[in-house]
């Protein structure tokens, strides 16, 4: 281990409980930054799909409107 002497300074059964909440702290705000600045998480979490959605709509557009062949 490169930095083992930090073991040394601070106990390992204090500073391994900080690093992983500290861990846990920062994920939990990158989630919460994205659940608030994002409309598409939201909604993937709801079971909306838009991509197949709008796959949907333009198979149907498709559909009314034969296509024509240059040929």
């Amino acid at each position: 281990m490169y930095n083992a002497r930090i073991w040394l300074v601070v106990r390992p059964s204090v500073g391994l409980p900080l690093l992983l909440g500290t861990v846990l702290v920062l994920s939990l705000l990158v989630h919460s930054a994205i659940l608030t600045n994002t409309d598409w998480y939201p909604s993937f979490f709801q079971g909306s799909n838009a991509a197949a959605e709008t796959a949907a709509e333009v198979a149907d557009s498709e559909a009314l409107e034969p296509r024509t062949s240059i040929l």
